[in-house]
């Protein structure tokens, strides 16, 4: 009976650990960005480095958020089948898009400067990309979406004032403007990028 006793303190006890504890969004940027460095300054093949740097972008950034927030207002006429697709696609999209460019630097130092809550959803980390001699130092903001404290995710980043999910809104809207906004030219659109 005692120990049965313990047993429950110590789940209940675990259980407020477990529920207090958050990830605060400037630490989590800072540990994202010095986990890519780290790979990036490996000596490994760049195909290796791309698989490294995907793992870490499906753990951090909001694949699904991110991409029916690029669709605009046409996610709302897509079908169940036509959401899965599309949410399939465009992660392998994302990740050749976003692992294949970070691939080429080799030494990307960011110090994370400052944050601003927003609300209890989203926090900007502002941070920095420190310059060296052969590039300027460049400002990154980073939009975390926080609704779940223990799980941050990256929603967008927004270099120079430029907001990149934004940016991927318009391209996409584009392409379905030009489509008569039919979701299969935007699906074959991310399919050839995948398979280049």
């Amino acid at each position: 009976m005692k120990f049965r006793k313990f047993l429950l303190v110590l789940f209940s006890y675990t259980l407020i650990l477990t529920n207090s504890y958050s990830i605060e969004p400037d630490v989590f940027v800072q540990s994202t960005v010095n986990r890519a460095s780290n790979i990036l300054s490996k000596n490994i093949s760049k195909e290796d480095k791309i698989n490294e740097l995907k793992a870490i972008a499906k753990e951090t950034v909001d694949i699904r958020g991110v991409g029916f927030y690029s669709l605009g207002s046409v996610r709302k006429t897509l079908d169940e089948n036509q959401k899965i697709k599309y949410s399939e696609l465009f992660e392998s999209y994302f990740l050749k898009s976003f692992s294949s460019r970070l691939a080429e630097y080799t030494n990307p130092e960011i110090e994370v400067k400052g944050k601003e809550f927003l609300n209890k959803n989203y926090t900007i980390v502002n941070s920095i990309l420190i310059s060296t001699p052969e590039r300027p130092e460049v400002s990154i903001d980073w939009r975390i979406y926080t609704k779940d404290p223990d799980n941050p995710l990256i929603r967008d980043l927004i270099i120079e004032g430029l907001s990149l999910a934004r940016t991927q809104k318009e391209e996409f809207s584009s392409i379905l403007n030009s489509n008569n906004n039919d979701i299969n030219a935007l699906f074959k659109t991310l399919k050839e990028f995948s398979e280049e």
